[in-house]
């Protein structure tokens, strides 16, 4: 599947944190083991998501975008997979709400609007929106 949630891992962390000799070597180890298991689930379920739907484009926007490790794992995703991996520059890798702001303007620009309600959708299947 492409649902994943990272609650369980920030978990672990944590319990390993207050586990741990509580060291600046262990905050490291841990800090760096912590964004790895990030970054493969974040390549793995991008690849997963790009194979399902046959994209041959992924453009990786907001803040997650200026990690080195995760452009380097999704770049060679994207040539291992034959699609191609675009990120902003890092000054654009910031709120998400750049990004949404972005996706409501691309929709506004195609007549895609309702003025008269809005709907909130904390859990959105992407399979459900309409394509511009």
């Amino acid at each position: 599947g492409l649902d994943f949630s990272f609650s369980g891992l920030k978990t672990q962390v944590l319990l390993a944190w207050q586990r741990s000799d509580g060291s600046e070597a262990t905050r490291a180890a841990v800090a760096r083991d912590f964004e790895e298991a990030i970054v493969e689930t974040l390549a793995i379920k991008c690849r997963r998501a790009m194979q399902a739907t046959g994209a041959k484009r992924l453009v990786v926007a907001g803040g997650v975008g200026a990690n080195r490790r995760l452009r380097a794992q999704l770049a060679a995703a994207g040539s291992a997979d034959g699609f191609r991996t675009y990120f902003p520059r890092l000054e654009f890798c910031t709120d998400n709400g750049a990004m949404i702001a972005l996706a409501g303007a691309i929709r506004l620009e195609a007549g895609q609007h309702n003025d008269a309600e809005i709907r909130v959708f904390p859990r959105w299947d992407l399979q459900a929106l309409a394509p511009v």
